[in-house]
Formats: structure tokens, C-alpha cells, sequence
């Protein structure tokens, strides 16, 4: 575990990155922080994140990456759910949340304040404690590695609030086929050169920068996505491997044709795609460009990746989301558990030994809704090929996935039931180019001058003051009556399948 971090043109060699993670182990052990802990971490991208990553790894305790576009009471929710022992966040993201009216509730958590770029100069708000301050002052651990646990990433579920995820630690096996896994999803190896530009928050881009580390390669990581820089340095710095999701796709196929050929890209071997489907035509297009180095995995951050398709693959079988993983039991079910036959769609099951069990924080019946004879679901409906590639068609619940992040609706719909002038309303997902889904809002006012007086663009601006800009509808439509169901509830296929007419895809 010697890696190499670029970043915004600073190097963090070897020697410093390994001595940065022994003294913040220490360093959150003296904050009381230990095997099973929670630490929570609101970063952007940065070598000092990955760092943190691996200290609480040290320790066997799980780090827990928040989202950066949360607000407030998004933060206290996962801080006090998940019991964090510690919370360090960026200084400019920590002054914007005690900036907000409601301020910060961290619970149990101690606070700290990082700047996190490695050279950043804003202290930060005055009288926080300063991580690097503390980290620097504080000696190596020198107490062997625990037997680590995984991050603690928070998914949406059927209440609205988001789930923790409680990992249980891994065995020497599971570590074994873990980095098999990963050697095959993310085509890692020793001397890669690879490029991380996608929030490191979420759970793949997390696994990926953790897979790289291992294998002790260099890790370009970059703050944020912009199509013409990620040619720039794969053509600068003779990259090899990159994490990227369909919507980057869509933004680099965008550039003008001019632009494109103004890089080399031929160092590039190993480019693996996660997140959302990628569309067939999209995919294409890029294996014409880049060559036959593109590569889409299947996985949810509780279970795991579960399949792989390549470049050769997806030419051959469009649509199609791979062939299950080494080791990977994967079989559709219908409603009774019986195992249908090629071609015929149903619950997608899963045992991907690679991971270690979890569990859900306050919802064990979330969790044993999934498992059916040592099998798990995630509520995806698919169905195998007669050579055993899977696609997907469809999903059992109403969760959203743009631009590779999972949205519940159920969240939104409470919120946006609280705004005046709305009687009920039904949040859904609706194809988008760019994102492969976005969100549309249907909205019912009630009776009367407050209902009228809604529209489309005051819905979103009253819902962006409250919720993450990205779980804002792009869509928002007025109705006087919404469909209903016999039982009164809405009827929010029927409002889902106008847009998604003449598509062969539901997801």
C-alpha cells in the first residue's frame, strides 16, 4: 500500500501518503475512534479524503463518505443515525452548513475542520479544531491493522430517509477475493496510472481510489469532472485506467470533433463504467473512439459488483449489463423463489462471496426483505440470456439512478408535501440523455388562492432551499387531480409511462 496522489498539480509520494495514514489513525484512535466506530466524512475530492479512508480502515472502523450537496438536516440525520465517533469536514462545506439558519446538529460526533486540498488557506470557522493540526502533532500508530470493515454508505429506502449501511469485518478470504474483484472490474494493477474525476463519495469511485491504493499505483484525482481536461491528461501524462460513468460519456462525446483529435489516447487500457446503464449507442460510439478498452460493471454498494461486460461483449450484446463475476452465483426468481428460464424476466438474486455481510441500521426488516434461500435482491428485474448474459429491464421499487446516484422519491415527496399549497404530489423517474434518468414532480395544489398561486419553477425553487440541488425535479407539472388506485393511492405508473413510451429499457 504505497500509492502515489496527483493532485491540482501537487504529488503526494509514497513515503508521505503512508506516514499521512499512520498519523491519522492515530490520531482518530486518540479521538476515541475503534474497531466498529463510524467516522463521517464531508470531503470533495482530495488526497487528504483517501487518506482518511484509510486510517479509519486502519483502525476496523467504517468511514462514512456524505454527500457534499447536502444540506443541514440531511448532515445531522446521517450523523446522528449512524452514531459517528468523529465528523471532519472541508472548511468551505463545514462554514456553509453552520451558515444555514437551522445551523448543525452533529450529534455525538466531535467536529473537526480540514482544508483538505493540501494547501488551502481558509482556517476555516473560528474555534473549530483543525484536523492536520492534530494529525501532525500526533506520532504514527504503530499497532497492527485491524481486520478491516468497508465504508458506511448511506442508500435510500422505503421510508424516505436514507439506510446505513453496518458492515460486519472481513475475513482473509473475503480480502483475498475482494482484490480479485477488484482486479477484474476495475482492470487494476500494479503501476497503473489511473484517473479518478467522480465524487469519491459515492460508493464505486470510493471502491475504485481503495482498489488502487492497494495495488500501489498513481491516482490522478481531480475535484470535479470537465470533459476536455480528462483528454488533456490522459494524453500529458500517458494515463492508463479511469473510473468514469455514462453522463461523462455524453459530455466527452459532446465535444467538437476538433477538440477530440487533439489528444492521443492510445496509453488508456482499462476503463470501467458503473453507476447508471449506460445506453448501447453511447457505448458504442466510445469503443469506436477510445478502442476496445471500455468495460461496465453491475453492483449496489450493500452487494457488491456482480457482473462485467466488455467492450467486445457489449458490441456483440447491446443492451446488456455482462456475464456474472468469478465466484458469483446469480439466478432470477419469480415471486415463489422458482428460477425462471432464459428469456423470461424476474428478481435478480445474488451471492457475491467477495463481500462481507450487513446490516441496515433500525430497519432488519429492510434487510431481511432481500435474502431469499442465501440469496439477495436489490428489487432489480432482469432476465438471462440463453448464454447467461443478464439484462435488466426494469426495477420492483420507484428508486431513481442519475448520473449513477440513487435517489428515493418517497424522500422528495415528503418534503415537498410540506410546502403550501400543495395537496399531495408523486415524484418519479424519467429518461434523460444525459443522466439516463432525472426527476419529475407531479403535483396536485389544493382548492383555493394558495393552490393557484403554485407553479413549476416556485416548486423547484422552494425545494432547492430545502433538499440537495440534485434531488430537485427537473420536471415539475400541475394537476388538478392526480390518477389514483382503487385504494386511493397514486397511480404513479401511469404518470411514469408517458415518457418512458417507446423506450426498451425502463431503467
Amino acid at each position: 500500500m504505497r500509492p502515489t496522489l496527483v493532485f491540482q498539480g501537487q504529488v503526494t509520494g509514497p513515503d508521505a501518503f503512508e506516514q499521512g495514514c499512520l498519523r491519522s489513525a492515530a490520531a482518530l484512535a486518540r479521538a476515541g475512534v475503534g474497531e466498529g466506530d463510524v467516522v463521517a466524512l464531508l470531503m470533495r475530492n482530495s488526497p487528504l479524503a483517501i487518506e482518511l479512508m484509510m486510517a479509519a480502515r486502519h483502525l476496523g472502523a467504517q468511514w462514512c463518505p456524505l454527500n457534499w450537496h447536502f444540506k443541514s438536516d440531511e448532515v445531522a440525520y446521517i450523523l446522528g443515525n449512524s452514531g459517528a465517533r468523529v465528523f471532519i469536514a472541508d472548511a468551505a462545506l463545514l462554514a456553509a452548513l453552520l451558515a444555514d439558519p437551522r445551523g448543525l446538529e452533529a450529534g455525538t460526533a466531535q467536529v473537526f475542520v480540514a482544508r483538505g486540498d493540501g494547501g488551502g488557506k481558509d482556517p476555516g470557522p473560528p474555534g473549530m479544531p483543525a484536523w492536520e493540526a492534530l494529525r501532525d502533532a500526533t506520532p504514527p500508530i504503530t499497532t497492527p491493522a485491524a481486520a478491516p470493515r468497508g465504508a458506511m454508505f448511506y442508500t435510500s429506502g422505503t421510508t424516505g430517509r436514507p439506510k446505513g449501511i453496518v458492515r460486519q469485518p472481513m475475513t482473509p478470504a473475503q480480502l483475498q477475493a475482494n482484490a480479485a474483484m477488484r482486479r477484474t472490474a476495475y482492470g487494476v494493477e500494479p503501476g497503473m496510472r489511473a484517473l479518478l474525476n467522480a465524487p469519491w463519495y459515492h460508493s464505486a469511485p470510493n471502491s475504485y481510489a481503495l482498489g488502487l491504493v492497494q495495488e500501489s499505483g498513481t491516482l490522478f484525482l481531480e475535484e470535479r469532472f470537465d470533459a476536455e481536461r480528462t483528454l488533456q491528461l490522459i494524453d500529458e501524462h500517458r494515463l492508463t485506467h479511469a473510473y468514469l460513468v455514462p453522463t461523462m460519456y455524453v459530455r466527452l462525446l459532446a465535444l467538437p470533433a476538433e477538440v477530440r483529435a487533439r489528444y492521443d489516447l492510445r496509453s488508456m487500457r482499462f476503463v470501467c463504467s458503473t453507476g447508471s446503464p449506460c445506453p448501447p449507442d453511447v457505448k458504442r460510439r466510445m469503443i469506436e473512439w477510445w478502442g476496445p478498452v471500455i468495460n461496465e460493471c453491475y453492483g449496489a454498494s450493500e452487494l457488491g459488483y456482480m457482473t462485467l461486460l466488455t467492450s467486445e461483449q457489449a458490441l456483440r450484446k447491446p443492451g446488456s449489463a455482462g456475464l456474472p463475476l468469478p465466484g458469483v452465483v446469480l439466478k432470477i426468481l419469480d415471486d415463489e423463489g422458482r428460477e425462471q428460464p432464459p428469456g423470461t424476466p424476474g428478481l435478480i438474486y445474488i451471492d457475491q462471496p467477495a463481500s462481507p455481510d450487513f446490516s441496515y441500521i433500525g430497519n432488519a426488516q429492510a434487510r431481511a426483505q432481500m435474502e431469499r434461500g442465501g440469496l439477495k435482491t436489490m428489487g432489480d428485474v432482469g432476465y438471462l440470456d440463453d448464454e447467461g448474459f443478464l439484462f435488466i429491464v426494469d426495477r420492483q421499487a420507484d428508486m431513481v439512478i442519475s448520473g449513477g446516484v440513487n435517489i428515493y422519491p418517497v424522500e422528495i415527496e415528503h418534503v415537498l408535501q410540506g410546502m403550501p399549497g400543495v395537496a399531495d404530489c408523486a415524484v418519479f423517474g424519467i429518461p434523460d440523455d444525459e443522466f439516463g434518468e432525472a426527476l419529475a414532480a407531479a403535483v396536485q395544489p389544493v382548492p383555493g388562492p394558495e393552490g393557484t398561486a403554485l407553479t413549476a419553477e416556485g416548486v423547484r425553487a422552494w425545494l432547492h432551499e430545502r433538499i440537495a440541488g440534485f434531488k430537485v425535479p427537473k420536471v415539475v407539472t400541475l394537476h388538478a387531480q392526480l390518477p389514483r388506485e382503487e385504494t386511493g393511492k397514486i397511480f404513479k405508473r401511469r404518470l411514469r409511462e408517458a415518457y418512458w413510451a417507446g423506450r426498451e429499457r425502463r431503467v
